[in-house]
């Protein structure tokens, strides 16, 4: 009896771990939000410097003659040294795709506590 209790508690315990994974991507954007919201003025800083270097790298990383300008989202989980360890898209064009890409492994500021998400949000105006 007492080895069917033990395994029905790991059990529910690994359980509710699958169930604190972020697996879609409105689940991701909806921390990226939050964990955004809740940065300190120079953390917020620190973070929107590390996001504009990292985009203007990943779209030149990425450029194409004609590129479809869509667009596009892609959100970002960083490990404790900032590092980006999974991400997210909400947007199929090549530079969304290619720019998701770029995201792999870089290393953004380092966040307040881990894992922490934050979001890049692309739009191209004429």
């Amino acid at each position: 009896m007492k080895l069917a209790i033990t395994a029905l508690a790991i059990a529910s315990l690994w359980a509710g771990v699958a169930s604190a994974q972020t697996d879609s991507y409105a689940q991701a954007k909806a921390k990226a939000d939050a964990d955004e919201a809740a940065l300190p003025s120079p953390d917020r800083q620190a973070l929107m410097a590390a996001q504009s270097a990292t985009v203007d790298q990943g779209i030149a990383a990425c450029a194409t003659p004609n590129p479809d300008m869509t667009a596009f989202t892609v959100v970002a989980e960083l490990d404790a040294a900032g590092r980006v360890v999974r991400t997210w898209r909400e947007g199929g064009t090549p530079l969304a795709i290619c720019f998701q890409k770029q995201l792999a492994n870089r290393v953004l500021s380092k966040p307040p506590r881990a894992p922490f998400f934050t979001s890049f949000e692309l739009s191209f105006t004429p």
